[in-house]
């Protein structure tokens, strides 16, 4: 496979050099014991993913002690004077109660004066109390106690029947992480961790387990929702929403999940940067991350779809990817904003069908190899491969065969890039494409349109039977999919149907 195609990270670091890049964040393969509490579905590990190893072997050799070392170090200590490390003291105690009071004055806790009582308030739940010594609270202990009850582990079960691609019969599984949205028993988490189950066991804070269903999904956002079964809702502690538009670099944050299968976990960290954007790539589609939050919090795999929350234990952001050599946390990681997967879930729960910005053309990027191959007078770009009859691009004006260059004046240097730049705007809304055709370069307004019409065509086409390919067929696809049937092409894929 191509170093470029982002994928699923598995394994260490081989020494190689090869460039961190940004990748899925993977979910741990589900132990094949489950614990007292839970009634997970078995399953196995799959080969490469992490854990993969352990769950193979079925034991481990004890390795022989390392060497010890002993270093010695000459420590100066010098004399302080009594009242600067007074008045250090004295500033500590002073930040420690601005915190406790911030925290009280913006609603995130109540504080029982008369106990050591602490009372998180969730608008559409009700309220939970939860013992704490206020005189000795730490934020990121108000912050844990308030939003760990709101964040479950999810285990998954996936058969396999098919047998197909060399593929034998049998079951994996792997853990994800999923936020509480209401006492409905709907929950929020990525795509990913849900694709292909055939079942789902969610596990709560107090150690419950319960069957759930999938609602809906959106793949090419990496969202999906997921409802318990004959869940009691008084167990249930929904999460309180925050304003991922209201973000600051720099502002504290902190992550939870289920890391490698070691459920309700928290890190903290910071807000790394804002609106980092980035399109994944693969033979069942494209995944869009647009405007991502960066955090250095600890996000490792098992945290998908778990809960970026905010010093008021609000929820910011969902948990999904990260950029590393070896798969596992390097401090940059990156969370899908509260309010655009808010928005996702809520058509989900509805049970309409989560729409984006849609032109009705299909793309190729320009690279300078290519536009060298094929004469083209740009070295980047989107290469418009086809218009869709009667769609938003078609009524611009645009063609086959043009390259679009910019969007709203910023530059398009690849398919990718135009895909996320479109994302980031709403449907209806009016872009300016700037287009390169032939000789010319063309300003072209177009209003965007809804990909509802085109989702509803691929799921009709995907269930119809009778859709199995012929050997030479599957050949065909495969080289144009790897790029060998046309002169130029994304890390050997095309976009259509935006």
């Amino acid at each position: 496979m191509n170093e470029n195609t982002p994928q699923r990270p598995e394994g260490q670091n081989d020494g190689s050099g090869v460039q961190p890049r940004v990748q899925v964040e993977p979910t741990p393969v589900a132990p094949q014991q489950p614990m007292p509490t839970q009634q997970m579905p078995s399953a196995s590990a799959a080969p490469g993913s992490a854990g993969a190893q352990h769950a193979a072997s079925g034991s481990h050799t004890a390795s022989p002690a390392p060497a010890v070392e002993t270093m010695s170090r000459t420590v100066v200590k010098t004399k302080t004077k009594k009242l600067p490390v007074f008045l250090s003291s004295l500033a500590g105690l002073a930040v420690g109660a601005v915190l406790v009071i911030a925290l009280v004055m913006t609603g995130a806790l109540d504080i029982d004066r008369g106990g050591g009582n602490v009372t998180a308030v969730t608008p559409s739940a009700g309220t939970q109390t939860i013992e704490i010594d206020s005189e000795d609270t730490t934020l990121a202990e108000a912050v844990s106690a308030k939003a760990l009850p709101s964040v479950v582990s999810i285990t998954t079960e996936i058969q396999d029947t098919s047998g197909m691609m060399g593929a034998s019969e049998g079951s994996s599984g792997s853990i994800g992480s999923g936020v509480i949205l209401d006492k409905d028993g709907n929950i929020l988490t990525n795509y990913h961790v849900v694709q292909g189950a055939t079942g789902i066991v969610v596990t709560l804070d107090d150690g419950s387990s319960y069957e759930a269903e999938l609602v809906g999904s959106d793949e090419s956002s990496d969202l999906a929702v997921i409802r318990l079964k004959d869940a009691d809702p008084n167990v249930l502690t929904p999460i309180e929403i925050g304003d991922s538009d209201d973000l600051s670099v720099g502002e504290w944050v902190m992550a939870i999940g289920s890391p490698f299968g070691n459920e309700q976990s928290v890190s903290t960290g910071i807000v790394s940067a804002l609106y980092r954007s980035t399109a994944m790539a693969s033979a069942s589609g494209t995944t869009i991350y647009a405007n991502m939050i960066q955090t250095d919090a600890a996000i490792n795999p098992g945290n998908s779809g778990g809960a970026l929350v905010n010093a008021n234990g609000e929820l910011v952001g969902i948990n999904s990817i990260i950029e590393s050599y070896s798969g596992s946390s390097s401090g940059v990681g990156f969370a899908i904003p509260v309010n655009y997967a808010i928005d996702i879930a809520n058509q989900i729960i509805a049970g309409e069908t989560p729409v984006h910005p849609y032109l009705g053309i299909s793309l190729t990027t320009v690279n300078a190899l290519n536009a060298r191959q094929n004469n083209l007078p740009v070295e980047s770009g989107a290469y418009v491969n086809e218009v869709t009859e009667g769609g938003p691009a078609a009524e611009a004006g645009i063609e086959a065969g043009d390259i679009i260059t910019a969007l709203d004046g910023e530059e398009v240097t690849s398919a990718d890039g135009l895909i996320i730049a479109l994302r980031e705007h709403a449907v209806g809304d009016k872009v300016v494409l700037t287009v390169v055709r032939g000789d010319k370069q063309l300003d072209v307004e177009a209003t965007l349109g809804s990909d509802e019409a085109l989702q509803e065509e691929q799921d009709s086409s995907t269930d119809q039977p009778g859709n199995e390919l012929s050997d030479e067929q599957l050949r065909e696809l495969l080289e144009e999919l790897l790029g060998q049937g046309q002169g130029y092409g994304y890390d050997g894929y095309g976009y259509g149907g935006w």
